[in-house]
């Protein structure tokens, strides 16, 4: 008899069975047109990429549409202008997001919780209704077609405000206690406690935010007309205009742009795992 249960299958695995069918049609679903991207950009023009039952591995592979791409366009400037951007835009909002943080997490003071409320409520505006005051804002202050103003609405984020004040919030007070105790401001226990402590969501915030600003495309439409301050997604909607009877190349381009996120995203991911001195404090 026990040699015929071994047989079968645990009951808790045959019950998981329909979460894992839902599960890998919902990451086929999500996965596709991802694939569909990449496989486009390595195909040739005597192809068709219009095909009612698209065709997912190219049957003759090509570099010559990327090579086109790079060589017909300023796509290493948009590559850079990007980078530059989203890399200065991580830097601030980790500085200042933290920096708010900070005081709401660990210092009692009134009306600290309202404050925080509010904060957290302006996550709610959509960035529509919020885009023409500060473009207002931006032109007022010169900061039309600069980077300056590529960064400026993203210096700081309600969302970033949240995450590292909850962040901070789970460290032990004890930690912070021995850091009074040896003459530490609240500046240095920011610094030597809070920051090493909350390095997940800080890299957490970092990627978020890497994301958002590589792929944003509505502000600098907005405040940028100057080609040579594109970004990546203006960038790729000149490449539509321009390449639009062939969209293997705007796919070769699409597919460019995507790298440096999964880049950072594999450089990044080991370091989202909660260490030791946001858990507790060691023995």
């Amino acid at each position: 008899m026990k040699r015929k249960n071994q047989k079968f299958l645990p009951s808790n695995i045959l019950n998981s069975i329909p979460q894992f069918i839902l599960l890998i049609a919902i990451a086929t679903l999500t996965v596709f047109p991802l694939l569909w991207l990449v496989s486009t950009a390595f195909k040739s023009p005597s192809e068709n990429i219009f095909q009612s039952v698209p065709q997912l591995l190219p049957a003759q592979p090509t570099l010559d549409n990327f090579i086109k791409v790079w060589k017909n366009s300023r796509f290493d400037l948009y590559l850079w202008n990007s980078f530059l951007v989203s890399s200065i835009t991580v830097i601030l909002n980790l500085l200042f997001c933290s920096l708010a943080a900070f005081p709401l997490a660990r210092l009692n003071f009134k009306g600290r919780d309202p404050i925080f409320w509010a904060i957290v409520g302006t996550t709610m505006i959509p960035f529509q209704i919020t885009m023409i005051p500060l473009y207002i804002l931006a032109v007022q202050l010169n900061l039309k077609n600069t980077y300056a103003g590529l960064i400026f609405p993203y210096v700081i984020s309600a969302f970033g405000i949240f995450l590292l004040r909850q962040a901070f919030q789970s460290v032990p007070k004890e930690m912070e206690e021995a850091a009074r105790m040896d003459g530490c401001s609240n500046l240095g226990i920011w610094w030597h406690i809070m920051i090493p402590a909350a390095r997940p969501a800080l890299t957490t915030l970092a990627v978020f935010t890497f994301v958002a600003m590589w792929g944003d495309f509505l502000w600098p439409l907005a405040i940028v007309d100057k080609p040579e301050l594109y970004t990546l997604p203006r960038g790729i909607a000149s490449l539509a205009s321009a390449f639009s009877e062939d969209w293997r190349l705007v796919a070769a381009g699409s597919a460019i742009s995507i790298l440096p996120i999964f880049i950072v995203f594999v450089f990044l991911q080991r370091y989202i795992i909660p260490t030791e001195a946001s858990i507790g404090v060691k023995g």
